[in-house]
């Protein structure tokens, strides 16, 4: 019986906060990691050619050898991007990282911990001591107030090709065009009344209940949370209308406003 054809992808793509791709290897085959980021290189190349690209190999069960990692950093390049980086994992990877003579990228680090090295427990609290008299005495008026929640950024000027606005922990509004070749993220959702022809990154800490809303989308990659998708993805139909973005079981939905 032949065997049923494997339509995972190798190497899971997102992009963090500052638009450095970060490929997330799944399976460590370089030949086919190779083939699928020359694939995304000859679908958007204004986007990934020569792209900087943090290799993060927190997708694997044990750390690859510096072998084997010198011939995926061979491959990559051969496909047309620039592996500038490893993502911060373990302490494995901070040695392959010195092997193959490249820089460990902490913005990257895996949200678990291998091989059982596992943060060390913290240390009890000590017990609490007795109020003195005087701190019991202070009516609650006296208490600093709570602090108030940041308030959303809001743009008033175009952006323009090269520029790059970034709201952090909060909303990012923006009030005029967003250009071919500029880049617009949030650590929260963003709302464009104008054109976005560039790029916009939404949830850019992890956030996957934020959303990309905007009048005139032509936009050349929109990202959530890293799940992205550029513009020869996205249906011809939705060119040039007001639509919104959001996330929905890990996939990137587009629809049209009104």
């Amino acid at each position: 019986m032949a065997a049923s054809p494997d339509y995972e992808q190798a190497g899971e793509l997102k992009f963090g906060q500052v638009g450095i791709a970060n490929l997330r290897v799944r399976t460590l085959d370089p030949q086919r990691l190779a083939e699928e980021m020359a694939d995304r290189v000859r679908r958007a190349p204004k986007l990934f050619a020569r792209a900087a690209v943090v290799v993060d190999f927190g997708g694997l069960s044990q750390c690859p050898d510096a072998g084997q990692t010198r011939a995926l950093l061979d491959a990559l390049r051969g496909a047309g991007v620039l592996p500038v980086a490893l993502a911060y994992g373990t302490s494995a990877v901070e040695a392959l990282s010195q092997d193959v003579g490249l820089p460990l990228l902490a913005k990257f680090r895996a949200a678990y911990e291998r091989d059982g090295e596992l943060p060390a427990a913290p240390s009890p609290a000590p017990a609490p001591a007795a109020p003195a008299p005087e701190a019991a005495a202070t009516p609650a008026a006296a208490q600093a107030p709570a602090a108030r929640a940041e308030p959303g950024l809001v743009h008033l000027h175009p952006v323009r090709s090269g520029q790059q606005v970034y709201a952090q922990d909060r909303d990012l509004t923006l009030c005029a065009t967003v250009g071919a070749g500029a880049e617009v993220i949030a650590d929260g959702s963003i709302h464009v009344y104008g054109a976005l022809r560039g790029r916009a990154l939404a949830g850019a800490s992890g956030v996957t209940s934020a959303r990309i809303f905007c009048r005139e989308f032509h936009a050349e990659l929109v990202a959530i949370a890293g799940h992205y998708k550029v513009l020869e993805e996205i249906p011809k139909e939705l060119l040039g209308k007001p639509v919104q973005i959001w996330l929905e079981h890990d996939k990137l939905r587009i629809e049209q406003l009104g």
